[in-house]
């Protein structure tokens, strides 16, 4: 990991650039491929499929019979793991509804607002080298507590053709209407506008590499919404003398783990640290699994020393981290301070990973600074606000006139008469 003391103000946005292609790099062969499947439907998905994920689909849309297969390809274990995560995920999920809000804003107007489901959403999982069966969880989970009614997953295949028997189990558990052995761009562009096999959405939700994450971003031109720019995974840490440092390695490679296209940093006031850190991380990496994928992350990954707490919050302010552990004898100030995290994480024992699983929270959060003004995903993410209003003739007397100058002031005359009918109708029958 690269080392870097007390860097100067003008330097942190090069310091804390991503390591990640501009939307201009990618943009044009993403465009290419949405034209394709938009005219062109399974055929033009296959075709990707092949190019992409080296495998020939016939049949895009997973069967029963392969998610019964699945179930008992899951071994007991694994399914009561993901039962115990489904059940924490299900009650901080679940805790997020709101009553629905009433508001007599004046005498004879009543005002006010519910939440309806999306009622069509598109779910992207993805596979590979590491099939991410608990994003299933993170999005199919919320997505029925909302009551979605059509609920579709895409997710790769692997090399022969299959899915994951996990994410298919989980897929089902957590009642997915559809699950389509398609990854990447095609998965995205499928959803958008729909073929002869996958359904159309309204929404799409869900992480991925950097073209997924271009993919979403191009698919709201064309009238799709999505949760949020999510790619490349990245950690920061704040770390002081009170920070277990073999703990701080092991969350750093945590997200390291996920791609080369990953960005762990640590911040710390005390060099003491930041040197350990350094030994556990090259020590942890040896025996990792994925020891290739991490060392690439790791070599455009940080660690930074500054001089003072304030200079560390601000700094990670500016960096905006998707997931953000803090390890300080001053946590309060931090908790109190920190503005832009997707998610935040606090002492030696509260491992990123436990987001990622079990604990409860979702783990689908912004990436790439979006923290700044992105939300992570939660229940709210698949419902929509509407208002409602109820005015009654002495409502429409207590306002009229108020709507009557202020449309005429903008010059909306049919805005005005709109009133001005009702006002008089009342008039005359008063008079009457």
């Amino acid at each position: 990991m690269n080392k870097i003391y007390n860097p100067k103000l003008g330097t942190w946005s090069e310091i804390l650039k991503r390591p990640t292609q501009t939307i201009t790099d990618i943009e044009a062969t993403v465009n290419e491929i949405f034209l394709e499947i938009k005219t062109k439907g399974d055929t033009a998905v296959q075709k990707y499929t092949q190019l992409f994920d080296g495998i020939t689909i016939d049949k895009l849309l997973v069967s029963k019979e392969e998610i019964t297969t699945a179930e008992s390809d899951v071994s007991g274990e694994l399914k009561a793991a993901i039962h115990q995560a489904k059940t924490n995920i299900e009650k901080f999920h679940g805790a997020q509804k709101t009553e629905k809000l009433t508001v007599k804003t004046t005498e004879g107007v009543l005002c006010w607002q519910e939440k309806r489901p999306i009622q069509k959403v598109g779910l992207y999982i993805p596979g590979g080298s590491a099939p991410l069966f608990s994003t299933v969880l993170m999005l199919a989970i919320p997505a029925n507590i909302a009551g979605c009614k059509e609920i579709i997953l895409c997710t790769p295949p692997d090399k022969n053709g299959k899915i994951n028997p996990a994410i298919l189990y989980t897929a089902n558990l957590c009642g997915v209407t559809k699950i389509f052995k398609i990854g990447g761009i095609q998965a995205i562009a499928a959803m958008t506008f729909g073929t002869q096999t996958v359904p159309s959405v309204y929404k799409i939700f869900g992480p991925g590499n950097q073209f997924v994450t271009v993919a979403k971003q191009i698919a709201t031109k064309h009238g799709v919404a999505i949760d949020m720019p999510a790619g490349p995974s990245e950690l920061l840490v704040f770390a002081d003398d009170t920070a277990n440092a073999s703990f701080v390695a092991s969350d750093l490679l945590s997200q390291a783990e996920h791609g080369a296209d990953s960005q762990v940093i640590l911040v710390t006031t005390s060099e003491k640290i930041l040197n350990a850190v350094a030994i556990e991380v090259e020590k942890q990496l040896e025996v990792l699994p994925r020891k290739t994928i991490a060392s690439e992350a790791i070599n455009h990954s940080k660690l930074i020393l500054v001089e003072s707490n304030s200079e560390a919050i601000n700094l990670i302010n500016e960096y905006a981290p998707e997931h953000f552990i803090v390890v300080s004898e001053n946590e309060d100030f931090f908790l109190e301070n920190i503005e832009n995290a997707g998610s935040v994480f606090i002492g030696n024992y509260t491992p990123e990973s436990a987001a990622d699983y079990a604990s409860g929270t979702n783990h689908t959060l912004p990436t790439n600074g979006y923290a700044k003004q992105y939300s992570g995903v939660n229940l709210d993410s698949f419902l929509k606000s509407m208002t409602f209003q109820k005015i009654s003739k002495e409502g429409i007397l207590n306002i009229g006139k108020a709507i009557e100058i202020m449309a005429e002031a903008e010059g909306l005359q049919a805005h005005k008469n709109a009133v001005t009918l009702r006002l008089n109708s009342l008039k005359s029958k008063s008079d009457g």
